[in-house]
């Protein structure tokens, strides 16, 4: 089946008919080169290092110790909160205006009572979206009622409202900076490369030093955690306006300003509309994060319950947030969808001028009739307490699917199967592995598939962990992020190719693809306690769960969106199914299988270190311990040594070429 494979990749669009084997030819031969270059320089230094430190233990003279500058640090900022100028009359301020602003919102929504929030969303939603998202949004609201979290959904709503209006703002103003300027798209770059795998728990420690426990401290480590999507689609949308368009305006006389108004921020609207879907999205799910640090609502629900592991009642305040989610997203996406195509949203008679006044008169009017049937709050004799038949059913879960199944075993027995046979041998061996013998093989990987500054980026992030003085809770950490992804990309990559193969199977995953993928992270480890208890393998499990939508839905689109012509000369060739898929899909779709991966990456990391709320331990529990006793030193050290974790990983796992197409 030779001829197949050369057939359909050389007929191609955009291809010439020697091109493909010529770069496949020259890769090789590079490829080649490398390995006899790394070979003769592992044959040099190996006994070299190896004869300075035989140990495989990071040497603690290669270490500095960062816990003491931050621990003065947070004295300092401790000592100093209440009477230093920058705080009294800078921070203060600040801390004031979020208080303040937050709960305007709150006391409006609680104003308006039940049935006026009810009204004003689902018409809003009506308006924006549709008759079906408005149903949606309609029913989300009544089961957050009815499983008595109206109070807590008001709660997240006026703190998702405020972070959320902050963080279009400050994302919008630096992809402003970022779209027009060159140079800081380059200052740009890196920073935001570097918040995005920077973990949730990460952001909250310094706000907690800052600020304390409460609002100002959750709301403004949200906004810092959800600016970047919409600074980085912001920037990406103005820079790739069409260049032709651009010259057209500029021939006419137009002015800077006006190119921007009538020409560059119109191009745009695509990347805008989908950067304030994003940033709504992380805002939320930070938000649920920040229950920890004091910012009531859904979050704290969730978290108090699963400090007590209150299956049920954790589960109660899971689900509107789950339906917020979903609610959020549709309307935005669909929203966007229709503003691109000039569309107006909703009904005839629910367009034109007065109709945003009259959605207000019948929000009003719904208001009014909750009033005078005497409830502002949902009525507590509508309310339906699912905590304890969802607990006994975990309970049966647990007698039953725990453990003692014949032949399979039970869910306990699984992970501790998991842990012994594949989580303890990967982290004993990275552990094992001389540190220097690491960074080589990092360097190598690196090389192998970019350049030699891929290399040189993947080996000093790594080198920085053992500097910090965190190797061994990092190659912990390592151990897991790399086990969990194994198993997603094997299941993602596996789904995601039968669902490109099959259309009734892709429509019966795209439901739950979606809820999946609009689900907090904090959700994910609801069910994993009830059916794995605690560990480093349920850890593992939410990082699995909760990254394995991603990699089957960027799979599917990227191997139906390889070339027909392709598809088709290998048909005619006469290759089975499996050839087409091997031989001409795989190879084709090999950038959306990288961008799989990478997301992969991100997620599984960022799940993981969540897991050290379920005994996850390692860098995570560090994040999570720091965070609960104040430790900025510890907390902070953590969360560098993720991020230089997340870099590396992206060196290893992306090459060169698909980095520089992302503009990362």
């Amino acid at each position: 089946m030779s001829a197949a494979t050369t057939s359909p990749a050389t007929t191609a669009p955009g291809t010439s008919s020697q091109g493909p084997s010529r770069v496949a030819t020259s890769l090789r031969h590079g490829a080649l080169g490398k390995l006899l270059i790394l070979a003769v320089a592992a044959a040099v230094l190996v006994p070299l290092v190896n004869a300075k430190w035989a140990s495989g233990v990071w040497p603690h003279a290669l270490t500095v110790d960062l816990s003491g500058p931050f621990g003065d640090a947070s004295t300092w900022i401790v000592n100093n909160r209440d009477s230093h100028w920058f705080f009294v009359y800078f921070l203060g301020h600040l801390s004031n205006g979020v208080v303040v602003s937050v709960r305007a919102v709150y006391l409006c929504l609680l104003a308006l009572g039940w049935t006026g929030v009810t009204a004003l969303v689902t018409l809003v939603a009506w308006r924006v979206a549709g008759l079906r998202i408005a149903a949606t949004a309609l029913v989300s609201l009544l089961v957050s009622g009815v499983l008595g979290m109206w109070v807590p959904t008001m709660q997240t709503i006026a703190l998702m409202v405020v972070s959320v209006l902050v963080s279009i703002a400050v994302g919008a103003l630096l992809g402003l900076a970022g779209g027009l300027s060159d140079r800081m798209f380059r200052l740009l770059r890196p920073v935001l490369d570097t918040m995005q795998v920077l973990p949730a728990f990460a952001y909250l420690l310094p706000f907690v030093m800052v600020f304390g426990i409460g609002v100002p401290a959750a709301l403004l480590a949200t906004v810092i955690y959800a600016a970047p999507p919409m600074a980085r689609l912001t920037a990406l949308g103005l820079r790739g306006a069409d260049a032709g368009v651009l010259e057209a305006v500029a021939s006419l006389g137009a002015t800077g300003k006006q190119r921007l108004l009538t020409a560059r921020l119109p191009l745009a609207r695509k990347e805008l509309l989908l950067g304030v879907n994003q940033t709504i999205m992380m805002a939320l799910s930070m938000v649920v994060i920040a229950s920890m640090i004091g910012a009531a609502g859904l979050g704290d629900r969730v978290y108090q319950a699963l400090a007590s592991v209150d299956v049920g009642a954790a589960l109660a305040a899971s689900i509107p947030i789950v339906l917020l989610a979903i609610v959020m997203d549709r309307t935005t996406a669909k929203a966007g969808e229709r503003l691109g195509a000039g569309q107006a949203g909703g009904p005839a008679w629910l367009r034109g001028r007065f109709v945003w006044p009259a959605l207000a008169v019948v929000t009003a009017l719904a208001a009014v009739v909750g009033r005078l049937t005497g409830s502002l709050v949902w009525p507590t004799a509508s309310v339906v307490d699912i905590a304890p038949p969802v607990n006994q059913f975990k309970e049966w879960m647990v007698d039953h699917l725990y453990s003692g199944i014949p032949v399979v075993g039970g869910t306990a027995d699984w992970a501790a199967g998991f842990t012994s046979w594949v989580l303890n041998p990967l982290r004993d061996g990275l552990t094992a592995l001389p540190w220097w013998g690491a960074l080589l093989i990092v360097a190598a990987l690196a090389w192998l598939i970019g350049t030699w500054r891929t290399a040189l980026t993947a080996t000093l992030a790594l080198a920085v962990i053992g500097v910090l003085g965190v190797w061994v809770p990092s190659m912990n950490t390592l151990s897991q992020v790399l086990a969990a992804l194994v198993v997603t990309l094997v299941v993602g990559v596996g789904v995601g190719v039968l669902a490109a193969g099959s259309a009734r199977m892709e429509k019966i995953l795209r439901p739950v693809l979606d809820v999946c993928q609009t689900m907090p992270q904090f959700v994910y480890l609801i069910p994993v306690v009830a059916l794995f208890g605690v560990g480093r393998a349920p850890a593992a499990a939410a990082a699995v769960v909760y990254a394995l939508p991603a990699v089957i839905r960027i799979t599917t689109q990227g191997l139906r969106q390889v070339s027909p012509a392709a598809m088709e000369s290998a048909q005619s060739l006469g290759a089975t199914r499996w050839q087409q898929l091997r031989q001409v899909q795989l190879p084709l779709a090999r950038p959306a299988l990288l961008l799989a991966v990478n997301q992969g990456v991100v997620l599984v990391l960022a799940v993981v270190i969540i897991g050290g709320l379920v005994g996850g331990g390692a860098l995570g529990y560090d994040v999570v311990t720091g965070l609960s006793t104040g430790d900025l030193g510890l907390g902070m050290i953590a969360g560098i040594a993720i991020v230089c974790l997340g870099l590396m990983l992206d060196r290893v796992t992306q090459p060169t070429d698909r980095r520089a197409g992302k503009g990362a």
